[in-house]
C-alpha cells in the first residue's frame, strides 16, 4: 500500500469522507444526515466484538488490524460486530477482496444474542451478488409492494435491481446504505442496488460478516439524525 505524508494524506483523507458523505446524502435523496460516527477508528478494536461459530477459535486469527486495514480471514463463519444498536442512519463501508472474491456481508439490525446467524437484514457482499438483501431468521422488509418475509425460511435471498457494480479483487468498493423509517436502500459505488420499506426490525447492531474467504474493510463510518 503507498503511504502518503503531510499534506497530501490529509487531503486524501478529506477528498475520502466528502466522498462518503456526498454517497449517503445521494443515498437519502438529497436529504442531509447530520452527525458523523467513526465505527471503525482505523487502530483497533474498540466498540466492537467478535463472534466466531466455533468458540475454540482464536478470534485473532480470523480478526485482525493488517497495514492500517481490516483483515478477516473469512474462516469460520461469523461476525464483527458493533458494541451499540442503531436507528436511521446512513452507513458507509469499504471493501475489498485481497485474493479470490469470495463471500462477507453486512448485517443490518442485528438482534437476538450473538449467534452465527442472528435475526438481522443483511447487505449481501458476496462476490458478483453485491446489492441483493438476505433476509434473516424472520426479519421482514417490503420490496416492490410484496412482504418478503417467510418466517419458516432461513435465508430469503431478493436480488439486486441492476447488474453487478463492483470492482475487480483488490480494488476498494463502497457501500452506502440508508436506513430510515424502516426503509433500507444500499449503493454499491454509487449504483442504487436495492431498495425496502417497512423493515423489521428497523434497529439493531451493525455487523461485519466473516464467511467464504479473506476480505478487508476501512473507512466505516455511519452518519445520524
Amino acid at each position: 500500500m503507498m503511504r502518503t505524508t503531510g499534506k497530501v494524506g490529509l487531503g486524501l483523507v478529506v477528498m475520502l469522507s466528502l466522498l462518503a458523505l456526498v454517497g449517503c446524502r445521494s443515498a437519502a435523496g438529497g436529504k442531509s444526515f447530520g452527525q458523523k460516527m467513526v465505527l471503525w477508528n482505523g487502530k483497533d478494536l474498540t466498540g466492537w466484538t467478535r463472534v466466531v461459530q466455533d468458540p475454540s477459535v482464536d478470534v485473532n486469527d480470523v480478526w485482525r488490524i493488517r497495514d492500517g486495514v481490516l483483515w478477516c480471514a473469512g474462516k469460520p463463519n461469523g461476525y464483527l460486530r458493533t458494541q451499540q444498536s442503531y436507528t436511521d442512519y446512513c452507513l458507509h463501508v469499504e471493501w475489498r477482496w485481497p485474493e479470490t472474491p469470495a463471500n462477507s456481508g453486512v448485517f443490518l439490525h442485528a438482534g437476538g444474542g450473538d449467534r452465527v446467524w442472528p435475526v438481522c437484514i443483511e447487505c449481501q457482499l458476496k462476490a458478483g451478488s453485491a446489492g441483493d438483501f438476505v433476509l434473516m431468521n424472520g426479519a421482514a422488509l417490503t420490496v416492490d409492494g410484496t412482504e418478503r418475509r417467510n418466517p419458516a425460511q432461513q435465508f430469503v435471498a431478493i436480488k439486486k435491481k441492476n447488474p453487478s457494480s463492483e470492482k475487480p479483487a483488490g480494488q476498494w468498493n463502497s457501500y452506502d446504505i440508508e436506513c430510515q423509517g424502516g426503509s433500507v436502500r444500499c449503493r454499491v459505488n454509487g449504483i442504487l442496488q436495492n431498495e425496502g420499506t417497512s423493515a423489521s426490525p428497523s434497529s439493531g447492531l451493525i455487523c461485519l460478516q466473516s464467511e467464504g474467504g479473506p476480505i478487508e474493510f476501512r473507512n466505516v463510518y455511519l452518519w445520524t439524525k
